[in-house]
Formats: C-alpha cells, structure tokens, sequence
C-alpha cells in the first residue's frame, strides 16, 4: 500500500487536522477530498480555515511528503486505513440522511480486502454494524470500526492530542487495529461496543446543546421578570463549585450540537423530550430578542447592527449560525440592518466602526475578541446576551 491511511473529507474541519496530525507523527496520510480549489489552497501551505496550531505541523508534513492532497478517489484502493470524516445533515423533516451508506455504495469498487474502515463523523445508531454488513454482501473482508471524532472546533490540533480517543469495532481485529492507529496521536484509549460509541458522540454533543438551552431559558426567565441574569449567575456561581456545569447564556448554533440533537431526537422515535425543549429554546433566542426589541422600539424606524456572523467565537465558520436567523428576522421588521464580522466576508458585510455609527441598536451576535473594546455610544441599545462588555443584559 503507498499510504498508511487515506481520510475522506480530508479537507475539511474534521479531517484536515486529523490528517495534519497523523502525518506528523509519521504516519503515510492521503487527505482525499473533491474541492480541487481547496486542494490549491493546501498545496500552497495556506489553512482554509482557522485551526489554532495548525501552523506548527502543516508547512513540515507538505515538505517532508508524509501529507499528500488528492482530488482523486484513486487514493482509496492505495491505502492500509481509510477514515470517513464527512458531514452528516439532516433532512427537512429532521430525519438523518443516509450520506455514509451512499458513499460507501458510490466507493465500494475502490475499497479493498484487508482495510480497516474508521467511519468518524456522526452517525445514526446502528450504522457500523450496517456497513460491516455491506462490505459482506459485496464480498470485501474489511474491518469496520467507529472512532468519534469529539474536538471543539477550532481547537482540533490540541485536543486530539489531549483527549480520550473512544474507538470500536465490528470486529476483535479491528479494534486492535484502531487501537495501533490512534495510539499514535494519544495513548489514552476506550473501547466500547459500537453501539455505544455510536450513542457516546450523541449523548456528547447533546448534553453541550441541552446545558446551552439550560442557560437560555434561565436567561429569558430572569430577563422577563426585569432581573439581569449575569447578576444571579455571578451569585450562584460564587464559591459555589455545584454550579460550575451551567453556561452562560447565548446564541448556540454550529454544524454539529443542533444536529446531533436531532439524530438523537430521530434514534428515540421522537421522545427525547428534553432534546426537543432544548432545539425550541435554542432555536427560539434570535425570536425572542427581536420580539423584546420589538416592545421597546418601532423598529421599522430602527437601524440595527448585528456585530459577529460566525457561529461561534474567534472562528470563521457561519454554518448554521443563529446570527443569520436573526438577520432575517430584523430584514423583516427594521428599516435596515448592518452586519460585521471579522473572519467571515459577506455580501454588503460593513466594518464595526461603520456599524456603531450607522445604527441605532447594536446586537452581539458572536463574541468575537476583536469586539472587545470597541467604544459604543451609550446613547445606543445595545443587546449583549453573551455579556461580551460586563455590562449583564436586560432587554
């Protein structure tokens, strides 16, 4: 084989530090994606998108060739692992889309007797037990196993050296050898079933989602009885180590927490109660701050300014950010609205300076650091769900 492992979706948020990193343990990796523009982009050293300390590892693996790009499915059939790292969306009845099952079928010519198959993007339930029996039905003796892949975004290079690495297997000899591979990136390994590896990433990501609407709702309680929840929080949490677990309130979005609620929500046949509360209160924060502005201003004579587009702080990425829900709910109803961002570039996007200027109330979309301290006129409303300014919030 001319590579140790080939990662599919080797390009993006996932894969590439996945890829970075195996290669510069050693490891022969062939980051496979289909963006040939992005290929260009790596081929000249340069990140696509922010991955802190990337910059420490990916100019060397280029150089010393232990990372190659490729635009070519070719790469599959040349390699000892292959390791799926691609998005898994839901559809608009907020049921999960068999994309893994499809990929597999669209790549089976290329996958070859003796490959261990880590699938490492959430899955539903069941799913690797699935394709174990797919590769037995088309006569390929692969090994199938599922590592979950569990970083914050953004933070990838780190962690995966830090955390645990949860792995499984349909098999004894796949486990041993998905225990071999991660092994090299962190010692510190969990085995379980796939099934229950499988429900782990699940019950992860929505418990992060669950603690976010928690915060909300705390939020919007205190906030309608005219009370500033920051005060409480710092109250509460004030030698208080119990209370260390809740977050504080904002706009909790991204490609993965929502959506692994709702593959969740879909596994329990729809009574996860408590997964369901939590997309309402998520989902309802951009409406409710429109609604509350809405009983203080005539906001059809308001500018209105949105500082962060991202989905989360310090990062670039706005899929799935409750930032644009709330653009188009003030569309509807200012007289106009502004945006800004300093990592996202956007049709109509204006600087900060030109936000504060322009608008009448300013909301923080997304705490980026660079709004830190910017100097807004106290004669403006300003909406600061997140705290940014340590000023609390009462709308």
């Amino acid at each position: 084989m001319k590579y140790d492992l080939c990662i599919i979706g080797g390009f993006g948020h996932v894969g590439l530090p996945l890829s970075i990193l195996f290669a510069s343990k050693g490891i022969k990796v062939c980051a496979y994606d289909i963006s040939k523009d992005t290929e260009k982009v790596l081929s000249e050293g340069k990140m696509p998108f922010i991955e802190f300390g990337a910059e420490k590892y990916f100019p060397q693996v280029l150089k010393d060739g232990n990372l190659h790009l490729s635009t070519s499915p070719d790469c599959i059939s040349e390699s000892r692992n292959v390791l799926i790292t691609i998005g898994t969306p839901t559809d608009l009845h907020m049921s999960p889309e068999p994309v893994v099952e499809q990929l597999i079928e669209d790549y089976m010519k290329y996958f070859r007797d003796g490959q261990l198959i880590i699938l490492r993007s959430t899955v539903y339930p069941g799913t690797t037990e699935r394709l174990s029996r797919i590769f037995e039905k088309k006569s390929v003796k692969a090994d199938v196993a599922f590592c979950p892949e569990r970083i914050a975004q953004g933070y990838a290079i780190k962690e995966l050296l830090e955390l645990p690495h949860i792995i499984s297997s349909t098999s004894e000899e796949g486990i041993s050898r998905a225990k071999e591979l991660f092994r090299v990136l962190n010692d510190d390994i969990i085995v379980l079933k796939p099934i229950e590896a499988e429900l782990a990433k699940l019950f992860t990501n929505a418990w992060r989602y669950i603690s976010f609407s928690t915060a909300n709702q705390f939020f919007v309680i205190a906030n309608d009885a005219g009370a500033d929840f920051y005060k409480i929080y710092d109250a509460m949490a004030y030698k208080y180590p119990r209370i260390m677990g809740l977050p504080t309130p904002g706009f909790a979005s991204g490609p993965c927490l929502f959506k692994d609620t709702v593959h969740l929500n879909a596994f329990s046949q729809h009574n996860f109660h408590v997964g369901n509360a939590a997309i309402l209160i998520n989902e309802g924060m951009p409406t409710y701050v429109v609604d509350r502005l809405k009983l203080k201003h005539d906001l059809r004579n308001k500018r209105v300014g949105i500082l962060g587009m991202a989905f989360k702080a310090n990062i670039d990425d706005k899929r799935d950010s409750l930032s644009y829900k709330l653009f188009k709910l003030l569309e509807f109803e200012a007289k106009e609205v502004y945006c800004s961002d300093p990592y996202i570039k956007g049709e109509g996007f204006v600087s900060p300076e030109e936000l504060l200027r322009k608008s009448d109330i300013i909301i923080v979309g997304t705490p980026h650091r660079e709004y830190a301290n910017l100097k807004i006129d106290s004669s403006k409303d300003l909406v600061d769900v997140w705290n940014l300014y340590g000023k609390g919030c009462v709308l």
